[in-house]
């Protein structure tokens, strides 16, 4: 895998709860011409990076209901179309992990399908929808049972960790999302992906996406590697 390819398969992430517009700008303009599929940012820094971004190809990614997942549908449905109209390309959800837990998969399945068809309202079917399972709370079948509620929910990629959780994306998490949705969605793996060997473990094992902060370490790592 070249450096290109590599990167295109990158949302450099920036989701910190301590960072600020000036260090956020900051790192928008050193990561923007990278070549990241997305910048992956805090709902209030959207509007900045739509700017910082435009006409790079790189997209502007950002969350609903994080990381928890346990807002009111009406207030995900709403956040989600707000921050599209605002410049969002791709929209990172939480899924309902405790309506998941408690059986409640009717509840779960219109969380989803109701911020995936407001993603596709307002940004007139362009928008991407990405739905965080949480792995970290699941065991084998229930992230398999989680990742079919995402396909029937309409969502575009089926993703592992919030990185907030009790803890991040492992190489059987991937398989399984993988082996599961098949081509009916992609998957994002992230959470404590910070080295070369990693991301490329999860990209084996299926992830599309990886989702991370450490970008510009992963992609100097592959830069460092003897070519054969």
């Amino acid at each position: 895998m070249d450096r290109t390819e590599l990167a295109s398969r990158i949302d450099q992430t920036l989701l910190k709860p301590t960072i600020g517009m000036g260090a956020a700008h900051e790192w928008m303009q050193a990561n923007a011409g990278l070549g990241f599929a997305s910048l992956c940012v805090s709902p209030f820094l959207v509007p900045l990076a739509a700017e910082v971004l435009a006409g790079t190809g790189t997209a502007v990614c950002s969350v609903v209901g994080f990381p928890l997942g346990y807002s009111l549908t009406e207030t995900k449905t709403e956040e989600a179309r707000q921050l599209v109209e605002l410049g969002c390309h791709e929209i990172d959800m939480v899924m309902n992990v405790a309506a998941f837990l408690g059986g409640e998969t009717t509840v779960v399945r219109e969380d989803i399908a109701q911020v995936v068809e407001a993603v596709r309202r307002a940004s007139h079917g362009r928008g991407l929808v990405k739905v965080i399972i949480e792995t970290g709370y699941l065991d084998p079948e229930q992230i398999a049972a989680a990742s079919r509620l995402c396909v029937e929910a309409g969502a575009d990629y089926v993703k592992t960790s919030t990185g907030f959780g009790p803890r991040g994306a492992s190489v059987e998490d991937v398989r399984i999302i993988r082996e599961t949705v098949g081509d009916a969605a992609k998957v994002k793996a992230a959470g404590g992906i910070r080295d070369l060997d990693t991301a490329l473990a999860m990209i084996e094992a299926g992830a599309d996406r990886i989702g991370t902060s450490s970008g510009v370490e992963i992609l100097a790592a592959l830069d460092a590697r003897p070519r054969s």
